[in-house]
């Protein structure tokens, strides 16, 4: 068995880098796809190969020994295989972050789901021998900025300072009439954690958007009903918002809400949203606000970029509010960031301390 086998460019001349580059680790039972990788990332100075291992079990031992920021993983390899390795893999990890890149990552989209539960950062298919071309390597090396430096390992001499993060807003004590979870990057697995936190029922109607591809809808909704021990639907056009019924924007439009003296129903947009995104967190967030005014709640998690900032400056507007992510739980703190510096914030938290705080406007249903 192809034991791990750790590197270092960074004694290089004898001298240290002005700052350190973010170390990664790559386990993949190829050895092409390990170099291709390897030169790949390497081509940018802000990373550094750190190990690479040919199967899960070898990086597991290979972390007892040295420090990465992320685990770049197959999920087809020979023992156990990425996926049921990943909670052990970041048991070791101390802090690193999994990111991902396989074929399954394209063609099992409920193993892809699966991984992105069990907290994997990110997830992007790997393309087949001989067509790892410029736009790959594009995407890849802009995912892995985006997910950084490990937990507790982000460089002194680059702290955050939050512009603007001044007190946070009050928050209602009025009941809540609707849930809005928007979330990116890692936020499968943050998700899952909210609702584990969260009452059996909270009496109100629960939308999602989390920013997957069309293909891995269903699976996620599936999973999502699973962990959240409710009714999860992939939205459609004219579907009623229920209590405790979950209902996921699609990965081809964007979900808002309409009303009618028959109550609320989903209203499918597919304009083009502030941020680009599609779904967008902006307009599941600014119609939650129209519609329910003080009574709506809105949920930023864990995601690349400022999707869900000017919906969550709407929201507020009419009255209601918006927990944020805190740090330290996330995968990316992005889009929980932009919400929290442009002031719109009620709470900063982890995922499953947020279930106590929406716990205590739900009255007595809870109970029930």
């Amino acid at each position: 068995m192809e034991r791990a086998l750790a590197k270092s460019r960074d004694r290089q001349e004898g001298r240290e880098p002005r700052r350190r580059r973010v170390r990664l680790m790559i386990v993949d039972d190829s050895m092409v796809a390990r170099a291709v990788l390897s030169r790949m990332i390497e081509s940018d100075d802000a990373f550094e190969i750190a190990a690479v291992a040919g199967t899960a079990e070898d990086a597991i031992d290979a972390l007892h020994a040295v420090k990465v920021d992320i685990i770049l993983l197959d999920l087809e390899m020979p023992g156990a295989g990425g996926l049921q390795m990943i909670p052990k893999i970041l048991e070791a990890a101390a802090g690193a972050r999994v990111m991902i890149v396989s074929s399954l990552a394209d063609e099992g989209a409920a193993q892809t789901v699966a991984a992105l539960a069990l907290g994997a950062a990110d997830a992007m298919p790997k393309p087949g021998t001989g067509r790892f071309n410029g736009r790959f390597a594009e995407v890849l090396l802009s995912r892995l900025k985006a997910i950084g430096f490990a937990d507790g390992q982000r460089p002194l001499a680059e702290p955050i300072r939050l512009q603007g993060f001044g007190p946070l807003r009050a928050m209602s004590a009025d009941p809540i009439g609707v849930l809005a979870i928007g979330a990116s990057t890692g936020g499968i697995h943050a998700i899952a954690e909210l609702f584990q936190s969260l009452p059996p029922r909270i009496g109100v109607p629960i939308l999602v958007t989390q920013h997957l591809p069309p293909p891995f809808m269903p699976v996620f909704a599936r999973q999502l009903g699973i962990a959240a021990r409710r009714e999860a639907l992939v939205a459609e056009d004219g579907m009623k918002l229920l209590p405790d019924r979950i209902i996921i924007a699609p990965g081809d439009a964007h979900l808002t809400i309409e009303s009618s003296d028959r109550g609320h129903f989903v209203r499918l947009l597919r304009d083009r949203a502030p941020s680009g995104c599609l779904p967008s967190v902006d307009p599941m967030f600014a119609s939650a606000g129209a519609e329910f005014g003080e009574s709506a709640v809105g949920v930023m998690l864990t995601g690349m970029g400022r999707d869900g900032v000017e919906g969550a400056s709407k929201l507020v507007a009419r009255g209601g509010s918006v927990l944020a992510q805190d740090e330290a739980s996330c995968a990316v703190w992005g889009m929980p960031r932009a919400v929290i510096e442009a002031g719109l914030a009620c709470a900063v938290m982890a995922p499953d301390k947020m279930g106590r705080r929406i716990a205590s406007r739900v009255g007595d249903i809870s109970c029930k």
